[in-house]
């Protein structure tokens, strides 16, 4: 979502849907000491969910670069659909949408958005993208959709496929290739390959014989149960085209 409004040091941003407040923290170092961003968050338990993690990134920085990040995210419990006055005397570069409705928000915050400014919404399904887009063109907004986005995310193993005792280097057919190994599983998987890559790296450097080493070969392969869940990223610029 920062790639797609395209910020810089000094903007002014809006944020609908505080959340965790993980976004407002990369939108507060994108916009930098100059910039300034604006939460706008409808429950009160992620707005004090995002003010607290605000504060804990904060005094981290301060502990990490000795000196004091601004406080440049103001972090407001409201409904943005109502904060059409709040709106008048704000312009904004670049505006940033994560909520259930964002067709509500549009046409409170557009008038404040500069003309070729971008607007990132972030939805849980493609209906929702369209229902946006629909929005759009009934209300008759000034926003051109460039871009729309799937994003998704593809757990992978890789993990040792070796006969125990390194007496061959042949592929095996191990318990991974039916089931999900467990953490700890993996983890002793991996210690015991570390071990045998050592030995592998002893025997070396007393014959050069390559029948003495051991192949440590890897499998790779997606795993078995991945996340169902993914988002779409939806590009909206403002454009009102020029009268002649």
């Amino acid at each position: 979502m920062l790639m797609m409004i395209d910020i810089h040091p000094g903007d002014t941003v809006l944020e609908t849907g505080s959340g965790s407040g993980a976004m407002s923290l990369f939108l507060s170092r994108a916009v930098g000491p100059k910039g300034h961003v604006v939460s706008y968050e409808i429950r009160e338990d992620h707005h004090n969910l995002a003010k607290k993690n605000y504060r804990h990134w904060r005094a981290a920085w301060e502990i990490g670069h000795r000196e004091e990040w601004p406080d440049n995210v103001d972090f407001i419990l409201k409904d943005i659909s109502t904060a059409a006055a709040d709106m008048k005397s704000k312009t904004l570069d670049a505006i940033v949408l994560d909520m259930l409705n964002p067709q509500l928000a549009l046409p409170v915050v557009h008038s404040s958005l500069k003309q070729g400014g971008v607007c990132a919404v972030y939805l849980a399904n493609i209906t929702q993208v369209i229902d946006l887009l629909n929005k759009i063109r009934t209300y008759k907004l000034p926003f051109v959709c460039e871009n729309i986005i799937e994003v998704t995310h593809r757990n992978w193993m890789v993990l040792p496929a070796k006969i125990k005792n390194c007496k061959s280097s042949h592929m095996v057919e191990t318990k991974e290739n039916i089931e999900e190994p467990s953490q700890k599983e993996y983890e002793e998987a991996h210690i015991q390959d570390q071990v045998v890559l050592k030995e592998s790296e002893y025997n070396e450097s007393l014959s050069d014989d390559a029948e003495t080493y051991c192949s440590v070969p890897y499998i790779a392969k997606p795993s078995h149960w991945q996340d169902a869940h993914s988002a779409f990223l939806t590009k909206l610029r403002k454009f009102r085209p020029l009268l002649s």
